[in-house]
């Protein structure tokens, strides 16, 4: 039972995580691609570059978060559980 709330409490610490990278990295990101426009170096509107620059770094971002926010932590953690009580 002990070990059910640990995991529950680590899911909803590292949901907070979560949320606070994805906004620190998308406003980076549409920072980035605001600067880009500005630069001349976009095309169309401004909203239309960075929707569009924002809709292909959504992807990859969101699996780089799940997996460094969510599994490495989970795994290293079982690993050592799985590692202290088999010795």
């Amino acid at each position: 039972m002990a070990i059910a709330r640990l995991f529950l409490m680590g899911f909803v610490v590292l949901s907070v995580v979560y949320a606070c990278l994805w906004f620190f990295f998308r406003a980076r990101r549409r920072e980035k691609l605001e600067a880009t426009w500005d630069a001349g170096k976009g095309d169309g509107s401004r909203a239309q570059f960075v929707r569009a620059g924002l809709e292909r770094y959504h992807r990859p971002l969101k699996r780089n978060l799940i997996l460094g926010v969510y599994v490495l932590p989970t795994a290293a953690l079982a690993l050592l559980i799985y590692l202290t009580n088999s010795a």
